[in-house]
């Protein structure tokens, strides 16, 4: 019994040394770009549309309140160097940006008035870590790391006039799956991004928490 555990363990040991890559296969293509997409999910939770219509005051009563929310998800591209073939470095730019219009209702709920063209974004610029701990020609698995600066801007002002404002940005890649194809691949990360400029100015949290991509090594 001891014999056949024995051989079943050294054949699993042996098929994992045939499925990893070869340890020196990175230098033939040290590069790698990427552009991806990713959720917006924590934007899509916080600015949203009203889930009720005001229709019990007067007819002469008006409110006004931001309506027809939408999401442009996050668009980003992301370079690496492998210094190592399990270690890289490089640089990530992310985008992302939520729209809607500020509609004023009568207490009928009949709509009198909208205002379009508000909006803000969040450009995110950061140098980036990746950890590889599994390596297969046609699998890769990882985690990384990301730290720089949130540049939020748009329509809207804080309380100090200012319409754009810069803050700090951080990423963090729990999971993530590369499959591959010659020099192509394809990307699913779980994790999520945060930016904040202070303890009560929060541009986001947890959003990004699902994205893929698609890049080439060479």
């Amino acid at each position: 019994m001891k014999a056949k555990f024995f051989v079943i363990g050294l054949l699993c040991l042996c098929s994992l040394s045939l499925f990893a890559e070869d340890k020196y296969a990175y230098l033939r293509q040290r590069n790698e770009l990427r552009i991806g997409w990713g959720d917006q999910l924590f934007e899509s939770l916080v600015w949203h549309n009203p889930t009720a219509t005001i229709r019990t005051m007067p007819e002469d009563w008006s409110n006004t309140r931001p309506e027809s929310y939408s999401h442009d998800q996050h668009i980003w591209i992301e370079y690496q160097w492998r210094f190592r073939h399990w270690f890289s470095l490089g640089g990530m730019v992310d985008w992302s940006d939520v729209r809607w219009d500020n509609v004023t209702r009568n207490g009928r709920g009949v709509e009198i008035a909208r205002e379009s063209g508000h909006w803000f974004y969040n450009l995110v610029i950061m140098p980036t870590i990746r950890f590889t701990y599994y390596h297969h020609p046609n699998v890769n698995l990882y985690s990384g790391l990301g730290f720089g600066m949130d540049i939020n801007g748009g329509s809207e002002t804080d309380g100090w006039g200012h319409h754009t404002v810069v803050g700090m940005a951080a990423q963090i890649t729990v999971f993530g799956v590369s499959a591959n194809y010659d020099r192509w691949f394809w990307t699913v990360d779980l994790g999520g991004m945060y930016a904040l400029r202070n303890s009560n100015t929060i541009f986001m949290a947890s959003t990004k928490m699902i994205s893929a991509s698609f890049g080439a090594r060479f």
